[in-house]
């Protein structure tokens, strides 16, 4: 008897540890789903200021960012109502997309009146049958505080890798005001006087615009990435000198040879066009652009630092090389404590640029020279010697030369990323031979 009783408390044991391991489970994942709301939430009426969800924590749900654009300056929106398309290029697909809207240069809160996202087909058409209603909060209105940004409710769409979007968005009446966008996008979106957000045709969209407004990320839901590639930088990484409509930004390469790969990765471009790392000037500085355009990117896993040549190029204000490297070595001190590979960009070269000078290629080579030693950067991507002409390494070789002595054009783009080695990228094991 001493031996029964002794099983069934045993048995007894087992099964409230059973119970209790049940129970811990039931609860992380009750936990997981209301962070999910919360962080698809987060924005409706706030601006999304919270940054208590890490990205990186959302990445783990699988949620990665597919395209993205650093809101790089105000503008003045159309007056009356009116529709804006942007159409955006995709670096990974998924089963879900969400977007993310802001009115950062924004002084009055602005409205939405109705949002919608589709499959492009051409132009501004979408492809039939995918286009789906945009909700915010339940709601098919929104306002975006001035200043912040809101995020929209997942969107059940077959977002296509390396494919295009469109994401329509009504400004009801009276319109005009400032508006948030990205300029120089390397893409023509479209505008439309009324709403015709939920219109799958083209013809209403009749005035094209090389801007991107209002909208700043699409991110997708793919349990299969392993996370986002962040690119920081300025007008070599915005895409300036590479063909409109063709995709060939270094970032876009970038995410091609990716998917190709064993590494399944999404490719986000912060790039502006004039961008300076230290200090504000075409949009704001690097150095404060990190939480909101890399850290805040969902499942943000690396970020490539391609800052420096404006703080040397641009008069007012001109840096001095020991305080590019500082900056660049503050940035990647901070990238890293919020849990970021920090990889770092070397400059290239520009004589025959207007503004070059010995002096400021004697300042760019101390710049490369601190970032190939180590010290600044967890690994780095030599972009110098890959476009530089080796009979004249002041300058960009020839075959890469956009025509003004600075910018790539779309081979030297493609070189770019052909230069990455992405095992150092990524930082997981052997290189890769693509």
């Amino acid at each position: 008897m001493k031996t029964q009783r002794a099983g069934y408390g045993l048995f007894a044991a087992l099964v409230a540890l059973i119970l209790l391991i049940s129970g811990a489970i039931i609860t992380s994942l009750t936990t997981l789903g209301a962070d999910d709301r919360r962080q698809t939430a987060s924005g409706a009426g706030t601006g999304g200021r919270s940054g208590k969800t890490t990205a990186r924590t959302v990445g783990t749900r699988g949620w990665a960012g597919s395209w993205s654009a650093a809101p790089g300056k105000a503008g003045v929106a159309p007056a009356g109502g009116h529709s804006v398309r942007n159409v955006v290029h995709t670096s990974i697909g998924g089963s879900e997309a969400r977007i993310t809207l802001s009115n950062l240069f924004g002084t009055e809160p602005l409205r939405i009146g109705s949002a919608s996202i589709a499959v492009a087909a051409r132009g501004a058409a979408a492809s039939p049958g995918s286009l789906r209603r945009v909700l915010f909060g339940g709601r098919p209105t929104a306002t975006v505080p001035a200043g912040g940004h809101v995020l929209g409710d997942p969107v059940r769409l077959a977002v296509p890798a390396d494919g295009h979007l469109l994401v329509s968005l009504f400004v009801p009446p009276p319109g005009g005001g400032t508006v948030t966008l990205h300029p120089r996008a390397r893409q023509t979106s479209y505008l439309a006087a009324g709403d015709h957000t939920h219109e799958a045709a083209a013809s209403a969209y009749t005035r094209r615009i090389s801007s991107w407004h209002h909208l700043t990320a699409v991110d997708v839901r793919n349990p299969a990435t392993r996370g986002t590639v962040v690119a920081l930088g300025d007008s070599l990484t915005d895409g300036a000198g590479s063909t409109p409509d063709a995709d060939h930004r270094w970032t876009d390469h970038l995410a091609d040879r990716l998917r190709s790969g064993r590494w399944s990765y999404g490719v986000v471009n912060q790039g502006i066009s004039g961008n300076r790392l230290l200090r504000d000037g075409v949009g704001p500085s690097g150095l404060s652009r990190l939480d909101r355009d890399v850290a805040g990117r969902p499942g943000a896993r690396v970020v490539v630092i391609a800052l420096g040549v404006n703080d040397l190029l641009r008069p007012a204000g001109r840096a001095n090389p020991a305080e590019v490297t500082a900056g660049l070595r503050s940035l990647a001190k901070r990238a890293r404590a919020r849990g970021l590979r920090a990889v770092g960009a070397t400059l290239m070269p520009f004589r025959g640029h207007p503004r070059y000078s010995p002096e400021l290629d004697a300042a760019r080579e101390e710049i490369n020279t601190a970032i190939r030693a180590g010290g600044v950067f967890d690994a780095v991507v030599d972009f110098d010697r890959a476009l530089r002409d080796p009979y004249a390494p002041e300058r960009l070789h020839p075959a890469y030369d956009s025509g003004d002595h600075l910018h790539p054009n779309d081979a030297g783009y493609e070189r770019m990323a052909r230069g990455v080695d992405l095992s150092v990228l990524t930082g997981e094991g052997e290189a890769a031979r693509l």
